[in-house]
C-alpha cells in the first residue's frame, strides 16, 4: 500500500462523525405534501371555529333569547377549549415552515410566504369591508370597521402595530406568524443545517426566557415569548421527520414543551372558563398527533381529500368569524324557528363553501401568478437602453 493510501486511511479513522444532515439517523425525509399534517390543520381550524360559534364565554352571544350553556351544555363546555386550536396552528407552523425553508434562499422563502398568504388575505379583507359597507347602507350596525384608514392598515397585514383595529378578527395570529417567518428568514441568511437549526431552537428558548424574566415588552414582541416553545417543538418534530429521532431532538422537544406548558398559564388566565391542567393535556395530545403524523406510518398517507381539506383551512379560518358569524346571525334573525344550532350550522356551511370558492378563484389563480411575478422581479436584468433621437446608423 502506498504512503498516500495509508495517510488517507488514517484520516478516515480519525475524521469526526458526519453531521446528521449528511447521514440521517432515520429514514430519509418524505417527499411531497404530508396529508396527515393537513388533517391536523383541519382539526385545529374546526377547534377554533367551535370556540367562536358555541364555546365563547360571551353572555348571550347569539342574542337575548339564546343561552349557549343551556342550549348545548356539553358542546359549549367542550368547545370552550377550542381556542387551543390557535396554539396548535403555531405548533404545526414550526414543522411546516422549517420544511418550507429547507434548501431555499431567503428571497425564495419570502416569495413563497407572500404568494401563499397575501392574495387570500386581501380578498377576505375586501369582502369583509364590502359586507360591512352594505350592512351600514341598509341601516344595520356593522361588526367590522369599514373606514378607509382601517382598511388600508389591514391590507398590510400588520394593523395592530399601525394602531388600527383588525378587519378580520382572527388576523392577529398572522402577525405572530409573520414575526416567526422573519426569525426563520434571518436563520436562512446563514444557511440551514441540522446543527444550526438545533442551536437556533435552543438559543431562541433561552433568549425568550430571559425576555420574560426582564419583563421586556421589546424582547417579548421580537422573540414571541408566549409562543416560542410551540414553534420550536414543531421545528424539532420536523428535524425528527427529516433526520430521524435521536436523543438531542427529544431533549429539544422536551425543553420546548416544558416551556410551552409553563407559559400557557398566561393564555389560560385570559380564558377564565378553561382549566390549565385540561389545556395542558389537550395541547400535549396535539403534539402527540403531530409526532404520529410525521414519524409513524401516517406520514405515508396520500389521501387527496385530506390535502384538499388542508388547502381550505386557511380561507376557512379567515372567513369563519368575520363573515360566517354575521351570516349565522342573519339566518337566526330571518328564520328564528330554525333554532340556534341549525343557524350556527348554516354559518359554518356558508364559511366552508366560501372557502372553497376563495381557494379555487383566488389561491389557485392569483397565488401562482404572484409567485411567478415576484420571482421574476428578484432578477429583472438590465433594461434595454433607448437609442438617442439623433442616432444614425452608419452603413
Amino acid at each position: 500500500m502506498s504512503d498516500s493510501a495509508l495517510r488517507e486511511a488514517a484520516r478516515t479513522l480519525v475524521r469526526p462523525a458526519r453531521a446528521p444532515e449528511a447521514h440521517p439517523s432515520g429514514a430519509p425525509a418524505q417527499a411531497g405534501r404530508l396529508a396527515a399534517i393537513d388533517a391536523l390543520r383541519l382539526l385545529a381550524a374546526v377547534a377554533v371555529a367551535a370556540y367562536h360559534y358555541v364555546g365563547t364565554p360571551t353572555p348571550r352571544f347569539w342574542g337575548e333569547r339564546y343561552d349557549l350553556p343551556q342550549a348545548a351544555p356539553l358542546l359549549h363546555a367542550v368547545s370552550g377549549y377550542g381556542w387551543l386550536g390557535v396554539e396548535a396552528f403555531f405548533l404545526i407552523s414550526g414543522f411546516v415552515i422549517c420544511m418550507s425553508c429547507w434548501g431555499r434562499a431567503p428571497a425564495q422563502f419570502a416569495v413563497s410566504r407572500i404568494a401563499r398568504l397575501f392574495p387570500l388575505y386581501w380578498a377576505v379583507v375586501l369582502l369583509v369591508v364590502v359586507m360591512g359597507t352594505v350592512t351600514v347602507l341598509l341601516g344595520q350596525r356593522s361588526g367590522a370597521p369599514t373606514d378607509l384608514r382601517t382598511t388600508l392598515g389591514n391590507l398590510t397585514m400588520i394593523p395592530g402595530p399601525l394602531g388600527v383595529d383588525f378587519t378580520a378578527g382572527v388576523a392577529w395570529t398572522l402577525w405572530v406568524e409573520a414575526r416567526f417567518y422573519l426569525l426563520m428568514g434571518a436563520l436562512l441568511l446563514f444557511g440551514l443545517t441540522y446543527r444550526r437549526v438545533v442551536a437556533f431552537g435552543l438559543l431562541w428558548l433561552v433568549l425568550a426566557s430571559i425576555g420574560r424574566e426582564l419583563h421586556s415588552p421589546v424582547l417579548d414582541e421580537l422573540l414571541l415569548s408566549q409562543y416560542a416553545g410551540l414553534f420550536v417543538a414543531g421545528i424539532a418534530c420536523y428535524l425528527m421527520h427529516r433526520f430521524g429521532p435521536n436523543l438531542l431532538l427529544w431533549l429539544l422537544t422536551g425543553f420546548a414543551w416544558c416551556y410551552t406548558l409553563t407559559v400557557l398559564d398566561d393564555r389560560v388566565a385570559s380564558h377564565p372558563t378553561s382549566n390549565w391542567g385540561a389545556c395542558a393535556a389537550v395541547l400535549t395530545g396535539f403534539l402527540v398527533l403531530l409526532a404520529l403524523a410525521s414519524l409513524s406510518r401516517l406520514r405515508h398517507l396520500k389521501w387527496r381529500s385530506l390535502v384538499y381539506a388542508g388547502a381550505l383551512t386557511y380561507p376557512f379560518y379567515l372567513v369563519h368569524q368575520s363573515i360566517g358569524i354575521p351570516v349565522a346571525r342573519g339566518v337566526l334573525k330571518a328564520a328564528p324557528a330554525l333554532g340556534l344550532l341549525p343557524s350556527v350550522a348554516a354559518g359554518l356551511l356558508f364559511s366552508l363553501l366560501l372557502a372553497a370558492v376563495l381557494n379555487s378563484q383566488v389561491d389557485r389563480r392569483l397565488g401562482p401568478l404572484l409567485r411567478r411575478r415576484l420571482t421574476a422581479a428578484l432578477d429583472p436584468g438590465p433594461r434595454p437602453m433607448p437609442l438617442p433621437s439623433d442616432h444614425r446608423v452608419v452603413g
